[in-house]
């Protein structure tokens, strides 16, 4: 780990290769691969199982596994699908009556399953697909019919083996990726969606053999949740994709050490305290923030794990910004100057990053977050940001003064838009405890806001907030705010 290596000098190309593009689908496959940090969420949804739904927060690493899933499912040669937005773009438009919206998804995914198994062959499918109108819904029978005699399909040897895998296992694995993709919260919306999901648990239940995994933000599918009654069934087909701020920095750690072409024991690197897996960033980060309050000589990976919101793409976002700063001084090393100049910029973009997520749900959103600025009084008594329950329901009636607050189905009261913001991570569980603070997240704890139930936690607005919320006084941030403990 401290051995000698090339000196870096933060290029936006350098940066992008040290620490991987914030959006999966623009990374390389290759580069991908080589830092992907498989957790149990992984594993979940890789198993042959005929639905999984993964859920999450934007930028948690959705289509970066399924990316990585594809990638490895085609290396073992299986039959692999993926549906975009624009390849459904014109599917159950029509939301008027919902049970022909689900056949009109049944008919129209099982078409599009075809038509591009059949173009990725390059077979010419317009022959081909005239005979599929009378397979009906068996799409496996289908193509089974279709490469029975593969003597006459003058196959490329890499899509041979793909045939004779399917033949041998009958098997296909859909995804369907990035559905919130022009998401408004409309009703329409949320009924076309909620069809589609009742389609594939059709599909996948008359047809042997498919596997559905599909991509849905953690903000659509609570709309769709509970908007939609039928959507119970496929409750349990759910897997939350989830990150603890360990997983996260283990990724870290396997992204430095590929750019550098080491290999990694991930194994090993989940079983090291964090103190140690410290070592491993000392190339590109100096090991103590010198700044000042509480961060006084911290240890620089837990201000960064301080800071973001258990998503991968916070960390990218952050040491990017960092790093830039780093190239403007010619330095090869992130300092404490470094991270201090990215804070508010950093800030602003988690801040609209959330208002734009979320605003099809709460269409006011944004004057509720700004509201939780500490006021005045607040300031002055440092007790703005964290708050025992009655404390942050007083807060949010005082914003709500300014105007009552409706959901995208209903008016929002005081609890409700108290358990909204712990859901989207604005807000964050909080315990204090002898040298340390246990901060929860909703998808670890997502009862703890419940309003019939007090589970003896505060509520803080996550740090990753604060500078937009205060650019006037930055530096007090320094002063009030704690950093997170370490995780073993």
């Amino acid at each position: 780990m401290s051995e000698s290596r090339p000196s870096l000098n933060f290029s936006e190309n350098e940066i992008q290769k040290l620490f991987g593009h914030e959006a999966a689908e623009n990374e390389s496959s290759e580069r991908l691969r080589q830092y992907y940090f498989k957790t149990n969420t992984y594993d979940q949804v890789i198993a042959d199982v005929p639905l999984r739904i993964l859920v999450g927060h934007k930028g948690i690493g959705k289509s970066a596994l399924f990316q990585v899933a594809m990638a490895e499912e085609q290396d073992d040669q299986k039959l692999t699908v993926l549906i975009k937005p624009d390849d459904i773009a014109n599917l159950g438009s029509s939301t008027s009556d919902f049970l022909t919206t689900i056949r009109d998804w049944k008919s129209g995914i099982l078409e599009l399953v075809a038509k591009k198994v059949l173009t990725e062959m390059a077979l010419g499918n317009d022959d081909k697909m005239h005979q599929f109108a009378a397979f009906g819904s068996k799409v496996i029978e289908f193509l089974l019919e279709v490469f029975k005699d593969r003597s006459k399909l003058n196959l490329a040897p890499a899509k041979e083996k793909v045939v004779t895998k399917f033949l041998e296992s009958k098997s296909i694995y859909i995804y369907i990726d990035d559905l919130d993709r022009g998401w408004q919260g409309r009703m329409q919306d949320i009924t076309r969606l909620s069809a589609l999901l009742n389609a594939v648990r059709d599909i996948s239940t008359d047809n042997s053999g498919i596997f559905f995994r599909i991509g849905i933000r953690s903000d659509v599918y609570f709309l769709v949740r509970t908007s939609d009654e039928s959507t119970d069934k496929i409750e349990g087909s759910v897997i939350w994709h989830t990150w603890t701020n360990h997983e996260i920095f283990v990724l870290w750690v396997k992204r430095i050490e590929s750019f550098w072409g080491r290999a990694v024991n991930e194994e090993k690197l989940m079983s090291m305290p964090q103190s140690r897996l410290a070592d491993y960033l000392e190339s590109i980060v100096e090991p103590r923030f010198q700044g000042r309050g509480h961060w006084k000589n911290a240890p620089m990976y837990r201000v960064f794990m301080s800071l973001i919101r258990r998503r991968p793409r916070d960390l990218v976002k952050l040491c990017t910004l960092a790093a830039r700063q780093a190239h403007l001084r010619s330095s090869n090393r992130i300092n404490t100057q470094d991270l201090e100049g990215s804070f508010e910029e950093y800030s602003q973009g988690r801040l609209q990053d959330t208002i734009n997520e979320f605003r099809s749900e709460l269409p006011d959103i944004e004057r509720l977050l700004i509201g939780m600025k500490p006021n005045r009084k607040e300031k002055t008594t440092r007790q703005g940001y964290v708050y025992h329950t009655d404390e942050l329901i007083h807060k949010i009636k005082r914003i709500m003064e300014q105007g009552k607050f409706r959901f995208a189905q209903k008016d929002a009261d005081p609890r409700e838009l108290a358990a909204f913001m712990y859901k989207i991570n604005f807000l964050t569980g909080r315990r204090e405890s002898p040298g340390s603070i246990l901060r929860k997240y909703f998808e670890e704890s997502r009862y703890l806001s419940s309003r019939f139930a007090d589970f003896g936690f505060d509520w803080e607005v996550h740090p990753a907030y604060r500078w937009a919320l205060q650019p006037d006084d930055v530096f007090s941030i320094f002063d009030q705010l704690e950093l997170s403990s370490d995780e073993s």
